[in-house]
């Protein structure tokens, strides 16, 4: 497949990037660009090789293959690896990285031992306040919440203005709770300092949360780079689909070229090309595997369609219901909580796809 050239003036481009362990190659052909201001993230289950990414972003790794460039510079390439002290990055670790024998203000003040004490304690004043810490210039790290000690390891990533920021995990050692929220938080104060900044998570409500554009990866490779709303709702492949969000696959067949039969109905819409399944009159009459997300079933009391309560999990807001339907098929719903059915009770839903997606049935 020809790979789209990456942009002339991004502040960081992996180009084909490659390496390995010895033998075992556990970054192959990354490949992305960001441009200034944006977040990126690479998502994917442990082991995927985006840890190892972010080293050689860093300069702690070289690689085997590939140049990474930052700000139109070659940091990284066989031959070249620029020291992390000289790539202007600021990085913010899972397990905050803080002294704690040194104040919130002399942590954040810590790498900007080249300004005045005057301005130094300036930016300081300035990155706490950004953070919301704002009184806590005194404090020591032990006096503080693991949120708030995460915001003064991320005030302290920022006040050297790095043109690019990088987040491990950073907040996998929090409930999930402040994750969520610390989460939305994060975004906003990047957003407001104008970093580039690149996360690497397994979470993918903390990638949704925080970044623009999301790189699923899986052994080293990334399999689509793209926005949140697209990877949920136009997912590249199976293991996207499965991957990110929830959602089942049905069986169905094509009718033409904007409509999809299933169980449930006829879906109409642009059917995805399924020229992979190998057939002369690929579109018409193909079974395909179609993914129907718990937003696509609408609960209906009005409809004729019904379905059995097989399973329910109670959400606050909403109720995500496990319908099985007539062929003995499940699929999800997700349904405002009021609307509270027993299970085995019978409900009505219908269709609410604006988007088909669609795959070829695996082998028997």
């Amino acid at each position: 497949m020809k790979r789209e050239p990456l942009p002339a003036d991004s502040v960081l481009a992996l180009d084909d990037v490659r390496q390995a362990y010895g033998e075992q190659e556990v970054v192959r052909g990354l490949s992305f660009a960001l441009q200034r201001g944006t977040i990126g993230c690479l998502l994917g289950p442990s082991g995927c090789g985006k840890t190892t990414a972010l080293r050689c972003i860093a300069g702690f790794e070289p690689v085997r293959a590939g140049k990474i460039r930052l700000a139109g510079r070659v940091v990284t390439a066989p031959g070249i690896l620029v020291p992390p002290e000289k790539r202007r990055i600021g990085m913010v670790f899972q397990d905050y990285a803080l002294f704690p024998h040194l104040t919130v203000a002399d942590n954040v003040a810590f790498g900007l031992r080249a300004l005045s004490k005057r301005d130094r304690a300036r930016r300081a004043d300035e990155l706490i306040a950004l953070v919301g810490l704002a009184g806590h210039a005194a404090h020591y790290p032990h006096e503080l919440s693991g949120g708030q000690q995460q915001r003064v390891a991320l005030a302290r990533a920022l006040a050297p203005e790095p043109d690019l920021l990088l987040l491990d995990e950073p907040f996998s050692n929090l409930d999930i709770d402040l994750r969520e929220r610390l989460g939305h938080d994060v975004r906003d104060i990047i957003k407001r300092a104008g970093i580039t900044a690149v996360l690497v998570t397994h979470d993918q409500h903390e990638a949704f949360a925080i970044a623009d554009e999301i790189g699923i990866m899986r052994d080293g490779r990334i399999e689509q780079w793209d926005t949140p709303y697209n990877l949920y709702h136009r997912p590249a492949n199976r293991f996207i689909a499965d991957f990110v969000g929830q959602g089942v696959l049905v069986p169905g067949n094509v009718v033409d070229g904007r409509q999809v039969r299933i169980e449930l109905g006829v879906l109409a819409g642009e059917v995805p090309k399924m020229c992979e399944l190998g057939c002369d009159s690929c579109g018409k009459g193909c079974s395909v595997d179609v993914l129907l997300r718990p937003d696509d079933i609408v609960h209906d009391d009005a409809s004729a369609l019904q379905a059995e309560v097989a399973a329910k999990a109670f959400r606050g807001a909403d109720i995500l219901y496990t319908l099985k339907l007539q062929s003995g098929r499940k699929v999800l719903a997700l349904v405002p909580s009021h609307h509270n059915h027993a299970l085995g009770e019978r409900i009505g839903i219908r269709l609410d796809v604006d988007h088909i997606v669609a795959f070829p049935p695996q082998p028997a």
